[in-house]
């Protein structure tokens, strides 16, 4: 059975940087991709960035430049950067297994509990 556990959210003043982390246990092999995803309260879940087994990486417009997702495929760990944050960009960070195909991701897989993440003017 897989689980993913995030961590690394927390309160930042804006401009500030957090490093999110995702660790996967089990057997992961049957997905090519994990992703970043985010929502605020009132708002729909946003897909932030995804990564494949192999590196290639998508960001979503809005964090684009500012956001970064790797990988250690040998720790079963996947990261996410983020620099120069915003207010906006306060929501629960939730890390979730999929399948990709050029630009698109199916999040068929396990997704973690979700970090908080809060951003203050």
């Amino acid at each position: 059975q897989v689980q993913l556990v995030e961590s690394g959210g927390g309160l930042v003043q804006a401009g500030g940087s957090l490093r999110l982390s995702c660790v996967a246990s089990g057997s992961i092999f049957s997905f090519n991709a994990m992703a970043w995803y985010r929502q605020a309260p009132g708002n729909q879940r946003e897909l932030v960035a995804t990564i494949t087994r192999g590196g290639s990486t998508n960001y979503a417009i809005s964090v684009k430049g500012r956001f970064t997702i790797s990988r250690d495929n040998a720790k079963n760990i996947v990261y996410l950067q983020m620099n120069s944050l915003k207010p906006e960009d306060t929501a629960v960070y939730y890390c979730n297994l999929g399948l990709a195909s050029g630009d698109l991701f199916n999040p068929n897989g396990p997704r973690g509990q979700g970090t908080q993440v809060t951003v203050s003017s």
